[in-house]
């Protein structure tokens, strides 16, 4: 037979990824990992939700989750740059245990340039949601009841036999839904837009909603990266400055991928 090698890694100018929720019963750290150690970058851009760790009634930290801050740590001390802006459920008013640290975060939202000169707002994206949806209270909140969702959707998948990983169980296909719904209208695109338009800028990067999208539908780019609970997606900046989505649920998991029993999405 003859021998198979592992893709060569791709090289990037950037890296923007957001809402990988370590430490959450959702994170597919796994195909994480997988996808940064076959891309890699001179600058990460981690636009928030990286760390769930607000719950120590929730704990859910495994080897895979560690392993995706080792390989950004070791990035870091290749000589690579790390960003690390806050989302809704970073930690904020306790620090993540020892082990589980990222650079500091930096403020909510900064301005990015790149390689071709046009300019981005880099931000979570929860800065649009209304007063009450912000509160701490309520993120928390649907953590709850997304993680007892996610715990039901685990003993279901204990009497599947095989569980492809590019096609979602019921209760992912309901979360996903009940998220799509949420955002009917891309009343948040536009939102986003007119702050980057505020700011004189060509764009906005954000992450937050769970919907990876790259377009100018609004007048200017709107990009999402995605997450790391579904759609399994990164924001790249090649260097001419061009950028694309890259990753996706179809493309990195083969067809016939059968998923491990820890499969499932955390909500926003």
């Amino acid at each position: 037979m003859p021998q198979t090698h592992p893709p060569l890694p791709q090289h990037h100018r950037c890296l923007f990824l957001s809402d990988l929720h370590l430490g959450a019963i959702g994170c597919r750290a796994d195909l994480l990992l997988d996808f940064l150690t076959t891309n890699l970058a001179e600058t990460y851009y981690l636009v928030g939700d990286v760390l769930d760790l607000w719950s120590p009634l929730l704990p859910f930290w495994t080897d895979g989750h560690q392993a995706v801050l080792d390989h950004l740590s070791e990035r870091e001390a290749d000589g690579a740059t790390l960003i690390y802006l806050p989302g809704n459920h970073d930690p904020q008013a306790t620090p993540a245990p020892q082990g589980r640290q990222l650079p500091p975060p930096s403020p909510a939202a900064l301005i990015y340039e790149a390689a071709n000169g046009r300019r981005y707002l880099v931000t979570h994206g929860d800065v649009i949601d209304g007063r009450l949806i912000r509160h701490h209270a309520m993120t928390r909140f649907g953590s709850r009841i997304d993680h007892g969702l996610r715990c039901i959707d685990r003993l279901l998948a204990r009497l599947r036999r095989q569980v492809a990983v590019d096609r979602r169980s019921v209760i992912e296909f309901l979360i996903t839904s009940v998220n799509a719904l949420m955002y009917l209208g891309r009343g948040h695109e536009r939102q986003l837009v007119a702050l980057a338009r505020a700011d004189g800028v060509d764009g906005v990067i954000c992450g937050h909603f769970h919907i990876a999208a790259l377009h100018d539908d609004h007048g200017l780019t709107y990009a999402n990266c995605g997450d790391w609970v579904d759609s399994f997606s990164a924001l790249a900046e090649g260097f001419d400055g061009r950028l694309r989505l890259v990753g996706g649920r179809a493309a990195l998991v083969p067809r016939n991928a059968v998923a491990p029993l820890p499969t499932g999405a955390i909500g926003v």
